[in-house]
């Protein structure tokens, strides 16, 4: 298979025993560069993690989308993860994760991050590195570290506008 790409002209039509040259059809994208949500069509019924905007993480089947990647799952399990110890360069993170059942599941396409199919081979073993916790727990966890990163990030950002950086919406006025 060739690697091909759009700037790539088509190849010269086969002279055949010395006659008129056969009309060529129309060129077309290799499979490679088929990028619009008709791409979805290799993956419906089949498990699927959707990575959202907001950093949830959802397992589902793909049962339906649409021309705006907007996409139906079922059985769909959110799975939030909470880091307990911090890795270094020796050891690795450790952490908790918990499993949420949603049931269907709706998913606007432009809140859609990244996808992509899970190996059913490995779908029963639990993440590298992480435990299997109890749904509060991990999800206590998850908030405190959340709050906590907020706070670090607002810091940082005050310091970084002293040093005269603007951050995200830090130069807008309020009126």
């Amino acid at each position: 298979m060739e690697n091909l790409t759009i700037a790539d002209q088509p190849p010269p039509p086969a002279q055949r025993g010395g006659g008129p040259a056969q009309p060529q059809p129309p060129a077309q994208l290799p499979p490679q560069m088929f990028t619009t949500a008709a791409q979805l069509l290799d993956l419906t019924d089949k498990k699927l993690m959707v990575a959202l905007r907001d950093g949830r993480k959802l397992i589902g089947v793909l049962r339906s989308w649409d021309q705006f990647a907007n996409l139906v799952l079922q059985s769909t399990v959110e799975r939030i993860f909470a880091t307990t110890t911090e890795g270094t360069a020796t050891t690795p993170a450790t952490g908790l994760y918990a499993d949420v059942h949603h049931g269907v599941f709706l998913v606007r396409g432009e809140n859609v991050l990244l996808l992509g199919e899970i190996d059913l081979d490995k779908d029963d073993d639990p993440p590298p590195g992480y435990e299997l916790g109890d749904v509060k727990e991990v999800k206590r966890i998850a908030e405190e570290r959340k709050v906590a990163e907020k706070a670090r990030d607002k810091a940082r950002g005050k310091k970084l506008a002293k040093i005269g950086f603007e951050g995200e919406n830090m130069g807008d006025l309020l009126l």
